[in-house]
Protein backbone atom coordinates (compact mmCIF):
# COMPACT_ATOMS: atom_id res chain seq x y z
CA UNK A 1 0.00 0.00 0.00
CA UNK A 2 1.38 3.55 -0.86
CA UNK A 3 1.97 6.10 2.10
CA UNK A 4 -1.39 7.75 2.42
CA UNK A 5 -0.75 11.05 3.99
CA UNK A 6 -4.62 11.08 5.55
CA UNK A 7 -3.57 8.01 7.93
CA UNK A 8 -3.47 8.84 11.79
CA UNK A 9 -0.23 8.49 13.01
CA UNK A 10 0.59 5.35 14.86
CA UNK A 11 1.09 6.35 18.40
CA UNK A 12 2.69 4.13 21.02
CA UNK A 13 1.38 0.93 22.03
CA UNK A 14 1.52 0.38 18.07
CA UNK A 15 4.09 -2.35 16.96
CA UNK A 16 6.83 -1.24 14.51
CA UNK A 17 8.02 -3.58 12.53
CA UNK A 18 11.85 -3.97 10.72
CA UNK A 19 13.17 -6.33 8.08
CA UNK A 20 16.93 -6.76 9.37
CA UNK A 21 18.35 -7.58 12.47
CA UNK A 22 21.61 -6.32 12.99
CA UNK A 23 23.12 -3.14 14.77
CA UNK A 24 21.05 -0.75 12.58
CA UNK A 25 17.59 -2.63 13.89
CA UNK A 26 18.63 -3.42 17.14
CA UNK A 27 19.36 0.56 17.89
CA UNK A 28 15.77 1.21 16.22
CA UNK A 29 14.43 -1.22 18.37
CA UNK A 30 15.98 0.55 21.78
CA UNK A 31 14.51 3.48 20.69
CA UNK A 32 10.93 2.26 19.71
CA UNK A 33 10.93 0.48 23.18
CA UNK A 34 11.62 3.20 24.94
CA UNK A 35 8.72 5.63 23.21
CA UNK A 36 6.28 2.90 24.27
CA UNK A 37 6.26 1.01 20.98
CA UNK A 38 6.42 -2.78 20.46
CA UNK A 39 8.29 -4.13 17.95
CA UNK A 40 9.04 -7.12 15.77
CA UNK A 41 12.53 -8.11 13.66
CA UNK A 42 12.85 -10.36 10.48
CA UNK A 43 15.99 -11.77 10.17
CA UNK A 44 16.84 -15.73 9.45
CA UNK A 45 20.21 -15.34 12.54
CA UNK A 46 18.50 -16.57 15.90
CA UNK A 47 21.69 -14.35 17.31
CA UNK A 48 20.82 -11.36 15.56
CA UNK A 49 21.63 -8.66 17.71
CA UNK A 50 18.00 -6.98 16.93
CA UNK A 51 16.15 -10.60 16.93
CA UNK A 52 17.82 -10.74 20.60
CA UNK A 53 16.29 -7.64 21.77
CA UNK A 54 12.80 -7.49 20.18
CA UNK A 55 9.51 -8.51 21.66
CA UNK A 56 9.12 -10.45 18.38
CA UNK A 57 11.53 -12.35 16.57
CA UNK A 58 10.41 -13.63 13.08
CA UNK A 59 13.27 -15.79 12.22
CA UNK A 60 13.15 -16.23 8.62
CA UNK A 61 14.58 -15.39 5.04
CA UNK A 62 13.85 -12.06 3.75
CA UNK A 63 12.03 -13.69 0.66
CA UNK A 64 10.13 -16.41 2.84
CA UNK A 65 6.28 -15.79 2.25
CA UNK A 66 5.68 -17.37 5.99
CA UNK A 67 7.59 -14.53 7.50
CA UNK A 68 6.81 -11.66 5.75
CA UNK A 69 2.73 -12.74 6.03
CA UNK A 70 3.75 -13.04 9.72
CA UNK A 71 5.62 -9.68 10.13
CA UNK A 72 2.58 -7.75 7.91
CA UNK A 73 0.29 -9.42 10.92
CA UNK A 74 2.74 -8.34 13.72
CA UNK A 75 3.45 -4.73 12.53
CA UNK A 76 1.16 -1.98 12.23
CA UNK A 77 4.06 -0.07 10.17
CA UNK A 78 7.69 -1.77 8.89
CA UNK A 79 11.21 0.08 7.69
CA UNK A 80 14.24 -1.82 7.11
CA UNK A 81 17.62 -1.38 8.41
CA UNK A 82 19.78 -2.80 5.54
CA UNK A 83 19.82 -1.39 1.94
CA UNK A 84 20.33 -4.95 0.57
CA UNK A 85 17.07 -6.62 1.77
CA UNK A 86 15.36 -7.63 -1.33
CA UNK A 87 12.82 -4.84 -2.92
CA UNK A 88 10.73 -7.19 -3.90
CA UNK A 89 9.93 -7.53 -0.01
CA UNK A 90 9.54 -4.43 0.93
CA UNK A 91 7.16 -4.28 -2.21
CA UNK A 92 4.73 -7.49 -1.03
CA UNK A 93 4.37 -6.04 2.61
CA UNK A 94 3.59 -2.48 1.31
CA UNK A 95 0.81 -4.43 -0.15
CA UNK A 96 -0.57 -4.90 2.97
CA UNK A 97 0.95 -2.44 5.57
CA UNK A 98 2.79 1.09 4.82
CA UNK A 99 6.23 0.57 3.96
CA UNK A 100 8.82 2.88 4.50
CA UNK A 101 11.25 3.04 3.03
CA UNK A 102 9.30 1.96 -0.22
CA UNK A 103 10.53 -0.56 -2.40
CA UNK A 104 11.23 1.96 -5.45
CA UNK A 105 13.86 3.78 -3.35
CA UNK A 106 15.40 0.95 -1.55
CA UNK A 107 15.84 -0.26 -5.42
CA UNK A 108 17.27 2.84 -6.61
CA UNK A 109 20.12 2.65 -3.40
CA UNK A 110 21.11 -0.97 -4.16
CA UNK A 111 21.84 -0.11 -8.60
CA UNK A 112 24.51 2.21 -8.36
CA UNK A 113 23.79 3.11 -12.08
CA UNK A 114 20.46 4.03 -10.88
CA UNK A 115 21.77 5.55 -8.00
CA UNK A 116 23.97 7.65 -10.57
CA UNK A 117 21.04 8.59 -13.13
CA UNK A 118 19.19 9.85 -10.17
CA UNK A 119 22.00 12.34 -8.83
CA UNK A 120 21.96 13.61 -12.68
CA UNK A 121 18.41 13.99 -12.34
CA UNK A 122 18.12 15.67 -9.24
CA UNK A 123 21.11 17.97 -10.07
CA UNK A 124 23.66 16.78 -8.00
CA UNK A 125 27.29 16.82 -9.08
CA UNK A 126 28.28 13.56 -8.97
CA UNK A 127 32.05 11.82 -10.00
CA UNK A 128 31.99 11.64 -13.78
CA UNK A 129 31.19 7.79 -14.12
CA UNK A 130 30.54 4.92 -16.93
CA UNK A 131 28.12 2.35 -16.97
CA UNK A 132 29.66 -0.91 -17.72
CA UNK A 133 26.97 -4.33 -18.73
CA UNK A 134 28.80 -5.40 -21.71
CA UNK A 135 31.79 -5.91 -23.24
CA UNK A 136 30.69 -3.70 -26.17
CA UNK A 137 30.45 -0.79 -23.03
CA UNK A 138 33.82 -1.96 -21.73
CA UNK A 139 35.62 -1.45 -24.99
CA UNK A 140 33.93 2.18 -25.44
CA UNK A 141 35.44 3.35 -22.17
CA UNK A 142 36.23 6.84 -22.35
CA UNK A 143 40.08 7.44 -21.23
CA UNK A 144 39.38 10.47 -19.65
CA UNK A 145 37.63 8.04 -16.63
CA UNK A 146 41.41 6.87 -15.80
CA UNK A 147 42.24 6.05 -13.03
CA UNK A 148 39.39 5.13 -11.64
CA UNK A 149 37.04 2.94 -9.50
CA UNK A 150 35.18 0.16 -10.88
CA UNK A 151 32.38 -0.59 -8.66
CA UNK A 152 29.60 -3.70 -9.06
CA UNK A 153 26.11 -2.13 -9.67
CA UNK A 154 24.40 -3.93 -6.78
CA UNK A 155 25.91 -5.50 -3.36
CA UNK A 156 28.43 -3.43 -2.77
CA UNK A 157 29.11 -1.89 0.76
CA UNK A 158 32.25 -0.73 3.15
CA UNK A 159 34.59 -0.50 0.31
CA UNK A 160 33.48 -4.66 -1.52
CA UNK A 161 33.16 -4.68 -5.17
CA UNK A 162 35.56 -2.28 -5.55
CA UNK A 163 38.81 -2.33 -7.54
CA UNK A 164 41.26 0.54 -8.37
CA UNK A 165 41.88 0.50 -11.90
CA UNK A 166 44.47 3.11 -14.00
CA UNK A 167 44.77 1.68 -17.51
CA UNK A 168 41.87 0.26 -19.97
CA UNK A 169 43.88 -3.43 -19.26
CA UNK A 170 43.56 -2.87 -15.95
CA UNK A 171 40.11 -1.98 -15.94
CA UNK A 172 39.53 -5.07 -18.11
CA UNK A 173 40.84 -7.52 -15.97
CA UNK A 174 39.11 -5.93 -12.86
CA UNK A 175 35.76 -6.40 -14.64
CA UNK A 176 36.46 -10.15 -15.63
CA UNK A 177 37.82 -10.76 -11.32
CA UNK A 178 34.21 -9.33 -10.64
CA UNK A 179 32.79 -12.06 -12.69
CA UNK A 180 31.46 -9.40 -15.50
CA UNK A 181 28.73 -8.02 -13.55
CA UNK A 182 27.30 -4.84 -14.48
CA UNK A 183 29.41 -2.14 -12.81
CA UNK A 184 29.94 1.76 -12.52
CA UNK A 185 33.32 3.35 -13.18
CA UNK A 186 34.31 6.46 -11.43
CA UNK A 187 36.76 8.74 -12.02
CA UNK A 188 38.88 9.21 -9.18
CA UNK A 189 38.78 12.52 -8.13
CA UNK A 190 41.34 14.59 -5.91
CA UNK A 191 39.85 14.30 -2.34
CA UNK A 192 40.22 16.56 0.47
CA UNK A 193 37.82 15.27 2.75
CA UNK A 194 34.46 13.21 3.14
CA UNK A 195 31.42 13.73 4.75
CA UNK A 196 28.15 12.99 4.89
CA UNK A 197 23.87 14.52 5.79
CA UNK A 198 21.54 12.31 7.37
CA UNK A 199 17.67 13.36 6.14
CA UNK A 200 14.49 12.64 7.61
CA UNK A 201 11.30 12.72 5.19
CA UNK A 202 7.72 12.35 6.20
CA UNK A 203 4.67 10.91 4.49
CA UNK A 204 3.52 14.68 4.23
CA UNK A 205 6.83 15.69 3.06
CA UNK A 206 8.14 17.06 5.53
CA UNK A 207 11.90 17.44 5.64
CA UNK A 208 14.07 18.22 9.18
CA UNK A 209 18.46 17.03 8.92
CA UNK A 210 21.20 16.32 11.23
CA UNK A 211 23.95 18.18 11.33
CA UNK A 212 26.71 17.86 8.37
CA UNK A 213 28.83 15.43 9.63
CA UNK A 214 33.08 15.00 8.88
CA UNK A 215 33.84 11.48 8.03
CA UNK A 216 37.33 9.57 8.24
CA UNK A 217 37.25 6.00 6.34
CA UNK A 218 40.09 3.94 6.83
CA UNK A 219 40.03 0.49 4.14
CA UNK A 220 36.80 1.40 3.13
CA UNK A 221 35.24 1.70 6.53
CA UNK A 222 33.84 4.52 8.20
CA UNK A 223 36.32 5.25 11.10
CA UNK A 224 35.96 8.78 12.73
CA UNK A 225 32.98 11.48 12.95
CA UNK A 226 33.42 14.51 14.02
CA UNK A 227 30.80 17.00 14.48
CA UNK A 228 31.05 20.16 15.33
CA UNK A 229 29.88 23.80 14.50
CA UNK A 230 32.71 24.54 12.05
CA UNK A 231 33.63 21.43 11.15
CA UNK A 232 32.77 22.14 7.77
CA UNK A 233 32.83 25.88 5.90
CA UNK A 234 28.49 27.34 6.92
CA UNK A 235 28.49 27.63 2.60
CA UNK A 236 29.77 23.85 2.27
CA UNK A 237 27.35 22.36 4.47
CA UNK A 238 24.37 24.57 3.30
CA UNK A 239 25.02 23.05 -0.19
CA UNK A 240 25.23 19.42 1.50
CA UNK A 241 22.23 19.94 3.35
CA UNK A 242 20.07 21.09 0.06
CA UNK A 243 21.21 18.51 -2.37
CA UNK A 244 20.82 15.70 0.00
CA UNK A 245 17.32 16.94 0.39
CA UNK A 246 16.90 16.97 -3.15
CA UNK A 247 17.98 13.70 -3.47
CA UNK A 248 15.23 12.74 -0.82
CA UNK A 249 12.95 14.69 -2.54
CA UNK A 250 13.44 13.54 -5.69
CA UNK A 251 12.90 9.75 -4.21
CA UNK A 252 9.81 10.63 -2.80
CA UNK A 253 11.42 9.52 0.04
CA UNK A 254 9.90 8.55 3.59
CA UNK A 255 12.57 7.67 6.18
CA UNK A 256 15.81 8.30 7.45
CA UNK A 257 18.35 9.09 4.52
CA UNK A 258 22.19 9.02 4.26
CA UNK A 259 23.24 10.83 1.36
CA UNK A 260 27.34 10.25 1.73
CA UNK A 261 29.92 13.21 -0.07
CA UNK A 262 33.30 13.87 -1.02
CA UNK A 263 34.62 17.34 -1.03
CA UNK A 264 37.43 18.05 -3.71
CA UNK A 265 40.76 19.84 -3.30
CA UNK A 266 39.24 22.53 -5.03
CA UNK A 267 36.75 23.08 -2.36
CA UNK A 268 33.79 21.67 -4.47
CA UNK A 269 31.47 19.24 -3.32
CA UNK A 270 30.32 15.45 -5.46
CA UNK A 271 27.99 13.60 -3.60
CA UNK A 272 29.16 9.72 -3.30
CA UNK A 273 26.38 7.73 -2.85
CA UNK A 274 23.35 7.06 -0.58
CA UNK A 275 22.09 4.77 2.11
CA UNK A 276 18.08 3.84 3.11
CA UNK A 277 18.25 4.06 6.56
CA UNK A 278 20.26 5.39 9.62
CA UNK A 279 24.01 5.46 9.34
CA UNK A 280 27.14 4.68 10.87
CA UNK A 281 28.23 8.20 10.54
CA UNK A 282 25.03 9.57 12.93
CA UNK A 283 25.52 7.68 15.76
CA UNK A 284 26.88 10.53 17.61
CA UNK A 285 23.15 11.75 17.18
CA UNK A 286 22.32 9.68 20.31
CA UNK A 287 24.20 11.27 22.84
CA UNK A 288 25.18 15.19 20.93
CA UNK A 289 20.98 15.83 19.78
CA UNK A 290 18.17 16.23 21.26
CA UNK A 291 16.55 14.18 18.64
CA UNK A 292 18.35 11.01 17.62
CA UNK A 293 18.73 9.23 14.16
CA UNK A 294 16.73 6.42 15.33
CA UNK A 295 13.79 8.74 16.61
CA UNK A 296 13.87 10.00 13.34
CA UNK A 297 13.21 6.57 11.85
CA UNK A 298 10.35 6.00 14.29
CA UNK A 299 8.65 9.76 13.22
CA UNK A 300 9.26 9.18 10.05
CA UNK A 301 7.70 5.46 9.65
CA UNK A 302 4.80 6.48 12.65
CA UNK A 303 3.77 9.17 10.94
CA UNK A 304 4.32 12.29 13.98
CA UNK A 305 5.61 14.85 13.92
CA UNK A 306 9.34 16.05 12.99
CA UNK A 307 11.18 18.34 14.66
CA UNK A 308 14.62 19.67 14.04
CA UNK A 309 16.88 17.94 15.58
CA UNK A 310 18.98 20.53 17.49
CA UNK A 311 22.83 19.83 18.42
CA UNK A 312 23.68 20.41 22.03
CA UNK A 313 27.43 19.18 22.26
CA UNK A 314 30.43 18.39 20.23
CA UNK A 315 31.16 15.39 19.26
CA UNK A 316 33.42 12.78 17.96
CA UNK A 317 32.29 9.33 17.10
CA UNK A 318 34.69 6.23 17.05
CA UNK A 319 33.81 3.17 15.19
CA UNK A 320 34.60 0.00 17.20
CA UNK A 321 35.89 -3.04 14.91
CA UNK A 322 36.55 -6.52 16.10
CA UNK A 323 39.98 -6.00 15.41
CA UNK A 324 40.47 -4.20 19.31
CA UNK A 325 39.77 -7.18 20.64
CA UNK A 326 42.98 -9.01 19.21
CA UNK A 327 45.19 -5.98 19.62
CA UNK A 328 47.40 -7.89 21.63
CA UNK A 329 47.84 -10.90 18.95
CA UNK A 330 45.44 -13.50 17.72
CA UNK A 331 43.98 -14.09 21.02
CA UNK A 332 40.47 -12.52 21.88
CA UNK A 333 40.86 -9.75 24.71
CA UNK A 334 38.14 -7.48 26.32
CA UNK A 335 39.32 -3.97 25.44
CA UNK A 336 39.69 -1.70 28.31
CA UNK A 337 36.11 -0.58 28.75
CA UNK A 338 36.77 0.82 32.31
CA UNK A 339 39.73 2.99 31.27
CA UNK A 340 37.47 4.20 28.36
CA UNK A 341 34.37 4.80 30.53
CA UNK A 342 36.69 7.21 33.12
CA UNK A 343 37.00 9.69 30.48
CA UNK A 344 34.91 12.60 30.50
CA UNK A 345 31.88 12.42 28.26
CA UNK A 346 32.76 8.94 26.84
CA UNK A 347 29.24 6.76 26.18
CA UNK A 348 29.78 3.15 24.98
CA UNK A 349 27.47 1.47 22.52
CA UNK A 350 28.34 -2.48 21.92
CA UNK A 351 26.20 -4.13 19.56
CA UNK A 352 25.66 -7.36 21.53
CA UNK A 353 27.47 -9.32 19.14
CA UNK A 354 28.55 -12.81 20.31
CA UNK A 355 31.94 -13.18 18.11
CA UNK A 356 34.36 -10.67 17.89
CA UNK A 357 35.94 -11.02 14.24
CA UNK A 358 38.34 -8.33 12.85
CA UNK A 359 36.58 -5.91 10.56
CA UNK A 360 33.27 -6.93 12.05
CA UNK A 361 31.64 -3.24 13.50
CA UNK A 362 31.01 -4.64 17.31
CA UNK A 363 30.00 -0.97 18.69
CA UNK A 364 31.06 2.54 18.88
CA UNK A 365 31.87 5.10 21.26
CA UNK A 366 30.90 8.66 21.53
CA UNK A 367 32.56 11.20 22.79
CA UNK A 368 30.90 14.59 23.70
CA UNK A 369 32.22 18.06 25.18
CA UNK A 370 31.55 21.44 26.15
CA UNK A 371 33.75 22.00 23.13
CA UNK A 372 35.26 20.50 19.85
CA UNK A 373 38.76 20.98 21.42
CA UNK A 374 37.91 19.10 24.60
CA UNK A 375 35.68 16.51 22.26
CA UNK A 376 38.79 15.22 20.31
CA UNK A 377 41.37 15.59 22.61
CA UNK A 378 39.01 13.06 24.71
CA UNK A 379 38.54 11.18 21.77
CA UNK A 380 42.60 10.78 21.08
CA UNK A 381 42.80 9.50 24.43
CA UNK A 382 40.28 6.83 24.09
CA UNK A 383 41.44 5.65 20.55
CA UNK A 384 45.24 5.40 22.38
CA UNK A 385 43.78 3.25 24.89
CA UNK A 386 41.92 1.73 22.26
CA UNK A 387 44.41 0.75 20.02
CA UNK A 388 43.08 3.13 17.05
CA UNK A 389 45.17 5.09 15.26
CA UNK A 390 45.59 8.77 15.97
CA UNK A 391 43.54 11.01 13.20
Amino acid sequence: MSQDTSLPPLLPGSTLGVLGGGQLGRMFVHQAQAMGYFTAVLDADPTSPAGLVSHHHIQTDYEDPQGLAELARLADAVTTEFENVPAAALAALAAQRPVSPAAGAVSVAQDRAREKAHFVACGVPCAPYAVIETSEQLATVSSDLLPGILKTARMGYDGKGQVRVKTAAELAAAWDAVGQVPCVLEKMLPLQLECSVLVARGADGAMVHLPVQRNLHRDGILAVTEVYEGNLPLALSAQAVAAAKSVAQGLQYIGVLCVEFFVLQNGSLVVNEIAPRPHNSGHYSQNACDVSQFELQVRTMARLPLTQPHQHSPAVMLNLLGDLWFAQGDAEQTPPWAAVLALPGAHLHLYGKREAKRGRKMGHLNITAATPEAARATALKAAALLGIAPF
